[in-house]
């Protein structure tokens, strides 16, 4: 890109005559997101517009009657820090807020802060080591405490504390978070920072006042991990775990005319299937989360669709990428008591040949056409948003014949049963997923093509409220990993990929000295990949950061251990005339303080 054109882009935006969506597409021509060229503008000091949902219209607060939400895989527990899987960082933003969130159209908006940071007003350091962040004044708590500098510093020291296991330490454990006065904190950097908003400031937070005395060992005792006090829209009024959320509006909060609802429910269970019928079709519901259905299905509840203003399927683009994961480590012995020891191999997949035979027996592309629709593309990578980070070096190929042709030089024989087998093991594997129809039928479309190549495949569904559950002591959640292949979808949630490449440094290995809170849920472990990883982490120039994180995709998806499947759009629903701004860059209820039921 040349620097000399995209400061006189830069300067026509300021100036009115480029709009900043003009701006956006010829950088989006070049490779560049959204988000990623919003965070140029706003460097430059030059005010962000809305995003593309309606502009909010309540002119007070409440009057909106009660928001009815139907999540599939219900939240047990409320603590964002041990939030393992979208369902609780959802309902845990009904009441907890973070300094900033994402838009659709890559703006980064304010909640906590009182503004964004930038070079142009002097809160960036132009050598990317520090980040200064203005709070509101005048926020308080639900309990009436004041919401100051002190719980923003208190977050970041609980998340880096090992024995809190908190699933955020890594968000903070290469920065400080330093208090300059009550409403301001100085983020400093141990390296140069090219995304500096980084983790952290998504991260929602928990009042020390409340928190302190349950740091470390006595983490896990808190009643806030059920009971949350929170700056948010709503206040706590009622947690079943796996089942309800209850909330209330908050009075004093902090933003106007917000919320719009009187009161708000978070209801768990069942399935996607039934949890889209009742959104769409019966209205029963205002909205309905993550709904992975067949698209045909979705197309029939839409044309069939009851209750009020009728309901909608809403699409909204973002970094989460479908894929298998294959099991490094060993689930089927114990190593110092535990299986999926990291420091432990799998038997049959350290063989490359078997992870190469896997992938190519993986059909993306009908997994795409007959499964997924308008709310997915097949991929060949792990990163496939935002575009600048989509490596050109990988390729979705399937065949069963090279499958065969892989396995045949390897020396895996087939037996009598017609299973491969060599030097005693036979390739027999078992697939776990969490219980949904479209998962289901990707893994028969996987098994039916590995039975074609001597490859024996068990298929288990788990219950999504136990196989996502947060419980260190259930064996069968996906973070224990307990069998040699699992799928499930690994969401960015943020325009830039060093958080969910995370998953893949070996110093985030889940294991039972971290209570499976690592995000390395697969064991897998490179050191190239840990070097290029360390590396983007402090990398100014855009071009050799953009080169770091494809050299990362290329490791993963070479070596075998992920095979993406689908780059998923999330998939959300409305009814009865809900206004409810989603972002491929946000959790589902991200942008809740904006939602609101428009007239008929």
């Amino acid at each position: 890109m040349d620097e000399a054109q995209l400061r006189t882009w830069v300067e026509a935006v300021r100036a009115g005559t480029l709009p900043r969506r003009g701006f956006i597409a010829r950088l989006a021509a070049l490779g560049v997101s959204a988000p990623l060229a919003g965070l140029m503008l706003i460097d430059a000091g030059i005010a962000q517009t809305a995003g593309t949902a309606p502009a909010y219209k309540p002119t007070q607060r409440g009057g909106g009657g009660t928001l009815r939400m139907l999540w599939w895989q219900g939240p047990t527990l409320l603590n964002p820090h041990f939030a393992t899987a979208d369902k609780d960082q959802d309902g845990s933003r009904l009441f907890y807020e973070p300094l900033a969130a994402w838009d659709a159209q890559g703006n980064l908006l304010p909640v906590l802060a009182a503004e964004i940071p930038s070079r142009a007003n002097g809160s960036v350091a132009a050598d990317g080591r520090s980040v200064v962040w203005k709070l509101k004044p005048g926020v308080r708590w639900h309990d009436g405490q004041p919401f100051t500098a002190d719980d923003v510093v208190f977050n970041a020291d609980y998340a880096r504390n090992p024995d809190t296991a908190a699933v955020t330490r890594g968000a903070f454990a290469d920065l400080k978070v330093e208090k300059v006065d009550t409403y301001t904190v100085r983020i400093v950097f141990d390296r140069p920072a090219p995304f500096w908003p980084g983790v952290y400031s998504r991260i929602t937070l928990l009042p020390k006042h409340l928190f302190a005395p349950y740091t470390g060992s006595r983490s896990r005792d808190a009643p806030g991990n059920l009971r949350p006090v929170g700056t948010g829209p709503y206040r706590f009024v009622e947690f079943k775990p796996g089942d309800l959320v209850r909330g209330e509006l908050n009075p004093a909060y902090h933003m106007p005319a917000r919320p719009h609802f009187d009161k708000v429910e978070l209801k768990g269970g069942g399935d996607a299937v039934s949890a889209a019928r009742a959104v769409l079709q019966t209205g029963e519901y205002d909205f309905g989360w993550n709904l992975l259905v067949e698209d045909e299905i979705l197309k029939r509840l839409e044309s069939g669709a009851k209750g009020g203003q009728g309901g909608r399927v809403h699409f909204a683009a973002g970094g989460a990428t479908e894929y298998i994961q294959l099991n490094h480590a060993d689930p089927g012995s114990e190593l110092d008591g535990e299986r999926s020891h990291p420091k432990s191999r799998h038997p049959v997949l350290s063989d490359p040949a078997v992870r190469e035979a896997l992938a190519l027996l993986a059909d993306r592309k009908g997994v795409q056409d007959f499964i997924y629709g308008r709310a997915g593309v097949a991929t060949a990578n792990i990163v496939d948003q935002p575009p600048r980070y989509r490596s050109p070096n990988q390729r979705a190929e399937f065949s069963v014949d090279k499958a065969n042709a892989v396995l045949d030089a390897a020396g895996w024989k087939r037996g009598a049963d017609g299973v491969r087998e060599k030097g005693g093991r036979k390739l027999s594997f078992l697939f776990q997923t969490s219980t949904n129809a479209p998962r289901q039928k990707t893994q028969a479309i996987v098994k039916q093509a590995a039975a074609k190549a001597g490859i024996a495949i068990e298929l288990k569904a788990i219950v999504p409220a136990v196989y996502f559950s947060s419980d260190t002591a259930n064996p069968d959640t996906n973070a224990r990993f307990l069998a040699d292949l699992q799928m499930y979808t690994y969401a960015m949630e943020q325009p830039d990929p060093t958080r969910f490449m995370e998953q893949f440094v070996s110093w985030e290995a889940a294991a039972k000295a971290n209570k499976w809170q690592g995000l390395n849920i697969g064991r897998w472990q490179n050191d190239e990949f840990d070097a290029a990883f360390r590396a983007a982490q402090g990398e100014l120039d855009p071009v050799k950061r953009a080169a770091l994180f494809i050299r990362m995709n290329d490791l993963v998806c070479q070596d075998r251990y992920a095979i993406p499947l689908i780059s998923r759009l999330n998939v959300s629903g409305t009814n009865g005339g809900l206004q409810a701004p989603q972002s491929g860059w946000e959790i589902a209820t991200g942008l809740l303080h904006d939602w609101y039921r428009a007239a008929a």
